[in-house]
């Protein structure tokens, strides 16, 4: 009879737990979809009124353009009156190349690259260049010449007018690394417009390349680099460097032919 009554109080005691149990399971769900009703995001309230997408601050600065559709916040580093702006790349003396009557100037060969005084970073910068007068040469010996940004990164300039080279080294080229979308250059006796989009590589103070520069290329007003990756220094022989540097000049490149240049200016980005 003890023995019966002490099973009986065990199985009370058991039922008893399993239904604790199930409370606390119900009441832990119960908590659990509370949660989740908390976090459920109330629908965004649509938008009907023009005016609340509408930004005005900060207003755009006005710029205005002179006679030669140069715009007022640009710098002009050569508009044919003189070359003060420029100096000699390899002794710091003055710019040698011709100054023409016609407000042009010719590279001088033998008298080496020539570089703005200033330096850049980012720039947006627009030049016109033509061939020689007379055509000499084929290939890289035809019109050749270069724009270099901060003394390390080329856009090819070389009259690619029915003459062929390796594509990665024709006009407006990022010399050896970027063969442009399309050959946009005009017949030699024309004059060819660049228009340039220079983002400058970023270093940290450890001199390691923290982000990489672009190029952006309107060729006679056809994209023809579209937002392009610098790999590094456009080199001639070899792949390209990535040393830490700062701010440096706009250089143009005495490659013996005699190119010339006219309206030349920057606006710093």
């Amino acid at each position: 009879m003890k023995k019966l009554i002490y099973l009986l109080w065990v199985l009370v005691i058991t039922l008893s737990c399993n239904k604790k149990a199930d409370t606390i399971i119900v009441e832990d769900k119960v908590e659990n979809d509370s949660k989740k009703e908390e976090i459920v995001e109330t629908p965004k309230k649509e938008i009907t009124d023009p005016k609340e997408t509408e930004v005005w601050e900060p207003e755009p600065k006005v710029i205005s353009f002179n006679d030669n559709n140069i715009p007022s916040d640009a710098t002009v580093l050569f508009d044919g009156s003189n070359l003060e702006a420029w100096m000699s790349a390899k002794d710091s003396t003055a710019a040698a190349w011709t100054l023409n009557t016609d407000k042009t100037m010719t590279v001088k060969p033998g008298t080496g690259d020539i570089q703005t005084k200033k330096n850049y970073g980012s720039i947006q910068l627009h030049l016109e260049w033509s061939a020689p007068d007379v055509i000499q040469g084929e290939g890289q010996g035809r019109g050749n010449s270069g724009v270099f940004f901060q003394n390390k990164y080329e856009v090819q300039i070389l009259d690619s007018y029915q003459n062929r080279t390796y594509a990665n080294g024709q006009a407006t080229a990022v010399y050896k690394q970027h063969i442009p979308l399309v050959n946009a250059t005009k017949a030699p006796d024309q004059w060819q417009t660049y228009d340039i989009i220079f983002h400058a590589p970023e270093f940290n103070t450890e001199g390691k390349k923290t982000k990489s520069g672009t190029f952006t290329v309107i060729h006679n007003g056809v994209l023809v680099q579209d937002h392009v990756e610098i790999l590094g220094s456009t080199e001639y022989i070899g792949p390209p460097k990535n040393e830490a540097h700062n701010k440096g000049p706009i250089k143009l490149q005495d490659h013996s032919n005699l190119v010339q240049y006219r309206n030349i200016w920057v606006r710093e980005l």
